[in-house]
Protein backbone atom coordinates (compact mmCIF):
# COMPACT_ATOMS: atom_id res chain seq x y z
CA UNK A 1 0.00 0.00 0.00
CA UNK A 2 3.19 2.42 1.06
CA UNK A 3 4.53 1.43 -2.68
CA UNK A 4 1.45 2.35 -4.65
CA UNK A 5 1.16 5.72 -2.66
CA UNK A 6 4.40 6.61 -3.70
CA UNK A 7 3.90 5.89 -7.28
CA UNK A 8 1.13 7.97 -7.59
CA UNK A 9 2.34 10.93 -6.12
CA UNK A 10 5.49 10.51 -8.85
CA UNK A 11 2.47 10.48 -11.92
CA UNK A 12 0.90 13.50 -10.42
CA UNK A 13 4.26 15.42 -10.42
CA UNK A 14 5.28 14.50 -13.93
CA UNK A 15 2.07 15.86 -15.40
CA UNK A 16 2.32 18.79 -13.98
CA UNK A 17 5.57 19.40 -15.22
CA UNK A 18 4.95 18.23 -18.88
CA UNK A 19 1.31 20.57 -18.18
CA UNK A 20 3.60 23.65 -17.58
CA UNK A 21 6.12 23.21 -20.63
CA UNK A 22 3.53 22.14 -23.43
CA UNK A 23 0.74 24.72 -22.73
CA UNK A 24 2.67 27.86 -22.81
CA UNK A 25 3.76 26.63 -26.71
CA UNK A 26 0.40 25.33 -27.72
CA UNK A 27 -0.55 29.46 -26.41
CA UNK A 28 2.24 31.08 -28.63
CA UNK A 29 1.80 29.14 -31.46
CA UNK A 30 -2.21 30.12 -31.08
CA UNK A 31 -1.31 33.65 -30.71
CA UNK A 32 0.73 33.57 -34.15
CA UNK A 33 -1.65 32.47 -35.94
CA UNK A 34 -4.26 35.17 -34.91
CA UNK A 35 -1.82 37.88 -34.99
CA UNK A 36 0.07 38.04 -38.81
CA UNK A 37 2.56 39.82 -39.05
CA UNK A 38 1.97 43.21 -40.62
CA UNK A 39 3.61 44.49 -44.08
CA UNK A 40 6.76 45.89 -43.32
CA UNK A 41 7.46 44.12 -40.06
CA UNK A 42 10.33 40.91 -40.19
CA UNK A 43 9.03 39.33 -36.92
CA UNK A 44 11.33 36.49 -35.91
CA UNK A 45 9.69 33.09 -36.20
CA UNK A 46 7.32 32.12 -33.62
CA UNK A 47 7.20 35.63 -31.92
CA UNK A 48 3.94 36.85 -31.61
CA UNK A 49 3.29 41.09 -31.12
CA UNK A 50 3.42 40.72 -27.02
CA UNK A 51 6.98 39.01 -27.50
CA UNK A 52 8.41 41.13 -29.62
CA UNK A 53 8.21 44.72 -27.96
CA UNK A 54 11.08 46.31 -29.69
CA UNK A 55 9.43 46.31 -32.78
CA UNK A 56 7.00 48.25 -32.09
CA UNK A 57 8.30 51.65 -33.36
CA UNK A 58 9.02 49.92 -36.54
CA UNK A 59 5.62 49.18 -37.52
CA UNK A 60 3.45 50.84 -39.99
CA UNK A 61 -0.02 51.39 -41.34
CA UNK A 62 -2.14 50.11 -44.05
CA UNK A 63 -2.10 53.88 -45.34
CA UNK A 64 1.92 53.83 -44.97
CA UNK A 65 2.35 51.21 -47.43
CA UNK A 66 2.86 52.01 -51.32
CA UNK A 67 2.07 49.18 -52.73
CA UNK A 68 3.10 48.12 -57.22
CA UNK A 69 0.92 49.62 -59.24
CA UNK A 70 -1.25 46.87 -61.23
CA UNK A 71 0.34 45.47 -64.55
CA UNK A 72 -3.41 45.58 -66.53
CA UNK A 73 -3.59 46.53 -70.15
CA UNK A 74 -5.81 49.60 -70.33
CA UNK A 75 -5.77 50.30 -73.99
CA UNK A 76 -8.87 47.81 -74.67
CA UNK A 77 -11.18 49.79 -71.70
CA UNK A 78 -9.71 53.15 -73.59
CA UNK A 79 -11.26 51.75 -77.33
CA UNK A 80 -14.81 50.84 -75.77
CA UNK A 81 -14.64 54.11 -73.49
CA UNK A 82 -13.76 56.42 -77.29
CA UNK A 83 -16.35 57.07 -79.29
CA UNK A 84 -16.75 54.89 -82.60
CA UNK A 85 -15.67 56.31 -85.54
CA UNK A 86 -18.68 55.80 -87.87
CA UNK A 87 -17.90 54.38 -91.78
CA UNK A 88 -20.57 56.06 -94.31
CA UNK A 89 -22.47 54.42 -96.54
CA UNK A 90 -20.86 54.48 -100.21
CA UNK A 91 -22.23 57.65 -102.28
CA UNK A 92 -22.75 55.94 -105.51
CA UNK A 93 -26.54 55.14 -106.49
CA UNK A 94 -27.25 57.03 -103.26
CA UNK A 95 -29.81 58.81 -105.91
CA UNK A 96 -31.85 55.66 -106.60
CA UNK A 97 -32.45 54.76 -103.23
CA UNK A 98 -33.55 58.34 -102.11
CA UNK A 99 -35.74 58.16 -105.44
CA UNK A 100 -38.78 57.38 -103.50
CA UNK A 101 -38.63 60.69 -101.31
CA UNK A 102 -37.83 63.03 -104.50
CA UNK A 103 -41.19 61.35 -106.30
CA UNK A 104 -43.40 62.38 -103.32
CA UNK A 105 -42.42 66.02 -103.09
CA UNK A 106 -42.50 66.36 -107.06
CA UNK A 107 -45.32 63.98 -107.41
CA UNK A 108 -47.44 67.50 -108.51
CA UNK A 109 -45.50 68.46 -111.15
CA UNK A 110 -44.78 65.26 -112.71
CA UNK A 111 -48.38 63.73 -112.06
CA UNK A 112 -49.83 67.18 -113.46
CA UNK A 113 -47.44 66.95 -116.59
CA UNK A 114 -48.44 63.36 -117.68
CA UNK A 115 -52.25 64.05 -116.84
CA UNK A 116 -52.20 67.14 -119.50
CA UNK A 117 -49.81 65.28 -122.33
CA UNK A 118 -52.22 61.84 -121.90
CA UNK A 119 -55.33 63.97 -122.94
CA UNK A 120 -57.27 62.73 -126.05
CA UNK A 121 -56.91 66.38 -127.12
CA UNK A 122 -53.67 68.67 -127.02
CA UNK A 123 -55.27 72.03 -127.56
CA UNK A 124 -53.99 75.56 -127.20
CA UNK A 125 -55.34 75.96 -123.42
CA UNK A 126 -54.10 72.45 -122.76
CA UNK A 127 -50.20 73.78 -123.60
CA UNK A 128 -50.74 76.51 -121.75
CA UNK A 129 -51.50 74.76 -118.75
CA UNK A 130 -48.20 72.75 -119.41
CA UNK A 131 -46.56 75.94 -120.05
CA UNK A 132 -48.43 77.08 -116.14
CA UNK A 133 -47.04 73.76 -114.31
CA UNK A 134 -43.00 74.22 -115.76
CA UNK A 135 -43.52 77.79 -115.01
CA UNK A 136 -44.89 77.00 -111.16
CA UNK A 137 -42.07 74.62 -111.20
CA UNK A 138 -39.12 77.30 -111.40
CA UNK A 139 -38.50 75.90 -114.89
CA UNK A 140 -38.13 79.54 -116.28
CA UNK A 141 -38.87 80.86 -118.85
CA UNK A 142 -36.64 80.27 -121.45
CA UNK A 143 -35.97 76.70 -120.46
CA UNK A 144 -40.42 75.96 -120.52
CA UNK A 145 -40.45 77.62 -123.91
CA UNK A 146 -37.98 75.15 -125.16
CA UNK A 147 -39.45 71.60 -123.60
CA UNK A 148 -42.89 73.07 -124.73
CA UNK A 149 -42.22 73.49 -128.38
CA UNK A 150 -40.25 70.31 -128.88
CA UNK A 151 -43.15 68.21 -126.99
CA UNK A 152 -45.83 69.74 -129.19
CA UNK A 153 -43.27 69.30 -132.04
CA UNK A 154 -43.17 65.31 -131.21
CA UNK A 155 -46.79 65.30 -130.66
CA UNK A 156 -47.40 65.66 -134.38
CA UNK A 157 -44.64 63.88 -135.58
CA UNK A 158 -45.09 60.45 -133.20
CA UNK A 159 -48.53 61.40 -131.61
CA UNK A 160 -48.99 60.76 -127.43
CA UNK A 161 -51.23 56.93 -128.03
CA UNK A 162 -51.77 56.49 -124.83
CA UNK A 163 -50.29 57.62 -120.57
CA UNK A 164 -47.12 55.19 -121.95
CA UNK A 165 -46.00 57.24 -124.66
CA UNK A 166 -46.18 60.18 -123.44
CA UNK A 167 -44.20 59.42 -120.38
CA UNK A 168 -41.73 58.17 -122.62
CA UNK A 169 -41.42 61.28 -124.84
CA UNK A 170 -41.76 63.69 -121.33
CA UNK A 171 -39.03 61.70 -119.76
CA UNK A 172 -36.60 62.02 -122.61
CA UNK A 173 -37.07 65.69 -123.45
CA UNK A 174 -36.41 66.34 -119.77
CA UNK A 175 -33.71 64.70 -119.60
CA UNK A 176 -32.32 66.27 -122.46
CA UNK A 177 -33.34 69.30 -120.73
CA UNK A 178 -31.20 68.75 -117.28
CA UNK A 179 -27.88 68.15 -119.41
CA UNK A 180 -27.23 64.38 -119.32
CA UNK A 181 -23.67 65.09 -121.26
CA UNK A 182 -22.65 68.02 -118.15
CA UNK A 183 -19.43 67.27 -116.24
CA UNK A 184 -20.91 66.00 -112.88
CA UNK A 185 -17.74 64.85 -111.61
CA UNK A 186 -15.91 66.56 -108.08
CA UNK A 187 -12.55 66.89 -108.56
CA UNK A 188 -10.75 65.81 -105.55
CA UNK A 189 -7.92 64.06 -106.85
CA UNK A 190 -4.66 64.88 -104.57
CA UNK A 191 -2.22 66.82 -106.65
CA UNK A 192 0.54 64.21 -106.48
CA UNK A 193 3.15 65.69 -108.60
CA UNK A 194 2.85 69.00 -106.39
CA UNK A 195 2.51 67.16 -103.41
CA UNK A 196 -0.22 69.15 -102.61
CA UNK A 197 -3.96 68.05 -102.04
CA UNK A 198 -7.42 68.84 -103.92
CA UNK A 199 -9.22 72.21 -102.48
CA UNK A 200 -12.62 72.67 -102.43
CA UNK A 201 -14.31 75.62 -101.72
CA UNK A 202 -17.73 76.05 -100.16
CA UNK A 203 -19.86 79.41 -100.49
CA UNK A 204 -22.98 80.37 -100.38
CA UNK A 205 -26.08 82.47 -97.85
CA UNK A 206 -27.04 82.01 -94.17
CA UNK A 207 -29.77 79.43 -93.35
CA UNK A 208 -28.93 77.41 -97.01
CA UNK A 209 -27.19 74.26 -94.92
CA UNK A 210 -23.63 74.98 -95.73
CA UNK A 211 -21.67 73.89 -93.03
CA UNK A 212 -24.06 70.47 -92.87
CA UNK A 213 -23.44 70.30 -96.59
CA UNK A 214 -19.39 70.55 -96.05
CA UNK A 215 -20.10 67.84 -93.05
CA UNK A 216 -22.31 65.34 -95.33
CA UNK A 217 -19.60 66.22 -98.32
CA UNK A 218 -16.40 65.15 -95.96
CA UNK A 219 -18.70 61.68 -95.46
CA UNK A 220 -18.81 61.02 -99.03
CA UNK A 221 -15.25 61.25 -99.44
CA UNK A 222 -14.46 59.08 -96.68
CA UNK A 223 -16.84 56.24 -97.93
CA UNK A 224 -14.27 56.86 -101.65
CA UNK A 225 -11.55 56.63 -99.02
CA UNK A 226 -9.98 59.58 -99.34
CA UNK A 227 -8.40 61.16 -96.50
CA UNK A 228 -9.77 64.89 -96.02
CA UNK A 229 -9.02 67.62 -94.06
CA UNK A 230 -11.52 70.18 -93.32
CA UNK A 231 -11.45 74.31 -92.67
CA UNK A 232 -13.99 76.24 -90.49
CA UNK A 233 -13.06 79.01 -92.03
CA UNK A 234 -16.74 80.84 -91.02
CA UNK A 235 -15.09 82.43 -87.59
CA UNK A 236 -18.18 85.06 -86.94
CA UNK A 237 -20.67 82.38 -86.36
CA UNK A 238 -19.59 80.68 -82.89
CA UNK A 239 -21.13 77.45 -83.04
CA UNK A 240 -20.07 76.93 -86.75
CA UNK A 241 -16.79 75.56 -86.05
CA UNK A 242 -17.82 73.35 -83.38
CA UNK A 243 -20.52 72.10 -85.46
CA UNK A 244 -18.17 71.25 -88.50
CA UNK A 245 -15.88 69.58 -85.82
CA UNK A 246 -18.36 67.40 -84.72
CA UNK A 247 -19.04 65.92 -88.48
CA UNK A 248 -15.36 65.71 -88.56
CA UNK A 249 -15.10 63.35 -85.78
CA UNK A 250 -18.04 61.20 -86.46
CA UNK A 251 -16.08 60.10 -89.73
CA UNK A 252 -12.36 60.68 -87.88
CA UNK A 253 -11.32 64.13 -90.06
CA UNK A 254 -9.46 66.46 -88.27
CA UNK A 255 -10.73 70.05 -88.66
CA UNK A 256 -8.58 73.25 -88.88
CA UNK A 257 -10.09 76.23 -87.14
CA UNK A 258 -8.95 79.48 -85.47
CA UNK A 259 -9.97 81.76 -82.60
CA UNK A 260 -13.58 83.43 -82.95
CA UNK A 261 -13.25 86.22 -85.05
CA UNK A 262 -10.13 85.05 -86.84
CA UNK A 263 -9.46 86.30 -89.86
CA UNK A 264 -10.85 83.67 -92.77
CA UNK A 265 -8.24 83.43 -95.28
CA UNK A 266 -6.04 82.84 -93.13
CA UNK A 267 -7.76 80.09 -91.54
CA UNK A 268 -8.46 78.24 -94.60
CA UNK A 269 -4.25 79.10 -95.40
CA UNK A 270 -3.29 77.27 -92.85
CA UNK A 271 -6.14 74.23 -93.49
CA UNK A 272 -4.27 73.81 -96.61
CA UNK A 273 -0.77 73.61 -95.79
CA UNK A 274 -2.03 71.42 -93.01
CA UNK A 275 -3.20 68.90 -96.02
CA UNK A 276 0.10 69.17 -97.65
CA UNK A 277 1.87 68.20 -94.36
CA UNK A 278 -0.65 65.65 -94.05
CA UNK A 279 -0.84 64.28 -97.42
CA UNK A 280 -4.39 64.41 -97.68
CA UNK A 281 -6.17 64.22 -100.65
CA UNK A 282 -8.89 66.84 -100.13
CA UNK A 283 -9.52 69.96 -97.84
CA UNK A 284 -12.43 71.71 -97.77
CA UNK A 285 -13.27 75.13 -96.87
CA UNK A 286 -16.40 76.30 -95.18
CA UNK A 287 -16.85 79.82 -95.55
CA UNK A 288 -19.56 82.34 -93.67
CA UNK A 289 -22.57 82.82 -95.03
CA UNK A 290 -23.05 85.81 -96.96
CA UNK A 291 -25.65 87.78 -98.46
CA UNK A 292 -25.02 88.67 -102.10
CA UNK A 293 -26.22 92.56 -101.68
CA UNK A 294 -22.83 92.80 -98.97
CA UNK A 295 -20.02 93.91 -101.24
CA UNK A 296 -17.85 93.88 -98.38
CA UNK A 297 -18.50 90.32 -97.73
CA UNK A 298 -18.46 89.05 -100.75
CA UNK A 299 -15.06 90.94 -101.43
CA UNK A 300 -13.48 88.74 -98.50
CA UNK A 301 -14.80 85.53 -99.95
CA UNK A 302 -12.67 86.70 -102.96
CA UNK A 303 -9.73 87.06 -100.66
CA UNK A 304 -9.82 84.05 -99.11
CA UNK A 305 -9.98 81.98 -102.63
CA UNK A 306 -6.75 84.64 -103.79
CA UNK A 307 -5.04 83.79 -100.37
CA UNK A 308 -5.87 79.97 -100.85
CA UNK A 309 -4.64 79.87 -104.38
CA UNK A 310 -1.04 80.70 -103.08
CA UNK A 311 -0.55 76.95 -102.38
CA UNK A 312 -2.10 76.08 -105.88
CA UNK A 313 -5.60 76.68 -107.77
CA UNK A 314 -8.64 75.92 -106.04
CA UNK A 315 -10.29 72.73 -107.67
CA UNK A 316 -13.60 73.33 -106.83
CA UNK A 317 -16.15 76.07 -106.03
CA UNK A 318 -19.15 74.45 -105.16
CA UNK A 319 -22.28 77.19 -104.52
CA UNK A 320 -25.19 75.90 -102.01
CA UNK A 321 -28.46 77.12 -102.97
CA UNK A 322 -31.66 76.32 -101.00
CA UNK A 323 -33.89 74.77 -103.55
CA UNK A 324 -37.25 76.07 -101.54
CA UNK A 325 -35.73 79.59 -102.42
CA UNK A 326 -37.19 79.62 -105.99
CA UNK A 327 -35.96 82.39 -108.37
CA UNK A 328 -34.02 84.39 -105.74
CA UNK A 329 -31.49 81.70 -105.78
CA UNK A 330 -31.12 82.86 -108.96
CA UNK A 331 -30.15 86.06 -107.65
CA UNK A 332 -27.44 84.53 -105.09
CA UNK A 333 -26.05 81.91 -108.08
CA UNK A 334 -25.20 85.04 -110.48
CA UNK A 335 -23.65 86.88 -107.87
CA UNK A 336 -21.74 84.61 -106.52
CA UNK A 337 -20.52 83.42 -110.00
CA UNK A 338 -19.32 86.98 -110.58
CA UNK A 339 -17.27 86.60 -107.36
CA UNK A 340 -15.74 83.29 -107.11
CA UNK A 341 -16.36 81.61 -110.48
CA UNK A 342 -18.68 78.65 -109.29
CA UNK A 343 -17.73 74.97 -110.63
CA UNK A 344 -20.90 73.23 -109.33
CA UNK A 345 -23.91 73.78 -107.01
CA UNK A 346 -25.15 72.11 -104.48
CA UNK A 347 -29.15 71.70 -104.26
CA UNK A 348 -30.11 71.13 -100.57
CA UNK A 349 -33.72 71.19 -99.84
CA UNK A 350 -34.74 69.31 -102.98
CA UNK A 351 -37.32 67.32 -101.17
CA UNK A 352 -39.00 69.69 -99.53
CA UNK A 353 -40.42 71.52 -102.69
CA UNK A 354 -42.36 70.85 -105.47
CA UNK A 355 -40.00 73.10 -107.98
CA UNK A 356 -37.79 70.86 -109.34
CA UNK A 357 -37.25 72.77 -112.05
CA UNK A 358 -34.82 75.12 -110.75
CA UNK A 359 -32.27 72.69 -111.11
CA UNK A 360 -32.35 73.28 -115.23
CA UNK A 361 -32.88 77.33 -113.97
CA UNK A 362 -29.93 77.35 -112.15
CA UNK A 363 -27.61 75.41 -114.38
CA UNK A 364 -28.83 77.81 -117.42
CA UNK A 365 -28.11 81.28 -114.92
CA UNK A 366 -24.33 79.81 -114.11
CA UNK A 367 -23.44 77.35 -117.12
CA UNK A 368 -22.46 74.99 -115.03
CA UNK A 369 -23.90 71.75 -113.60
CA UNK A 370 -25.77 70.39 -110.53
CA UNK A 371 -23.20 68.30 -109.03
CA UNK A 372 -25.11 67.07 -105.36
CA UNK A 373 -28.77 67.25 -104.36
CA UNK A 374 -29.62 67.20 -100.92
CA UNK A 375 -32.90 65.15 -99.89
CA UNK A 376 -33.25 64.84 -96.40
CA UNK A 377 -31.90 65.46 -93.07
CA UNK A 378 -29.66 62.51 -92.41
CA UNK A 379 -26.31 62.35 -92.20
CA UNK A 380 -25.83 60.44 -95.39
CA UNK A 381 -28.72 62.16 -97.19
CA UNK A 382 -26.53 63.82 -99.81
CA UNK A 383 -26.21 62.58 -103.19
CA UNK A 384 -24.12 62.94 -106.66
CA UNK A 385 -27.00 64.34 -108.82
CA UNK A 386 -27.84 61.69 -111.75
CA UNK A 387 -30.09 63.64 -114.34
CA UNK A 388 -32.03 59.88 -115.61
CA UNK A 389 -32.69 59.14 -111.96
CA UNK A 390 -33.72 62.88 -110.91
CA UNK A 391 -36.23 62.37 -113.87
CA UNK A 392 -38.08 59.02 -112.60
CA UNK A 393 -38.48 60.89 -109.03
CA UNK A 394 -40.30 63.95 -110.87
CA UNK A 395 -41.78 61.60 -112.70
CA UNK A 396 -43.09 58.99 -110.07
Amino acid sequence: MEYLLIALVIAVVLAAGIAAFIVPRRRARIREREAPPRPGVDYPPGVGDDAAPQLQEERRSVADVTLPEPDVDTSAIEEIIAAPVERPEPAAGRLVRLRARLARSQSTLGRGLLGLLSRERLDEDTWEEIEDTLLTADLGVAPTQELVERLRTRARVEGLAGPEQARTILREELIALVGPDMDRSLRTDRHVTENRPAVVLVVGVNGTGKTTTVGKLARVLVAEDRDVVLAAADTFRAAAADQLTTWGDRVGVPTVRGPEGADPASVAFDAVKTGSEAEADVVLIDTAGRLQTKVGLMDELGKIKRVVERHGPVDEVLLVLDATTGQNGMIQAKVFGEVVDVTGIVLTKLDGTAKGGIVVAVQRELGVPVKLVGLGEGADDLAPFEPAEFVDGLLG
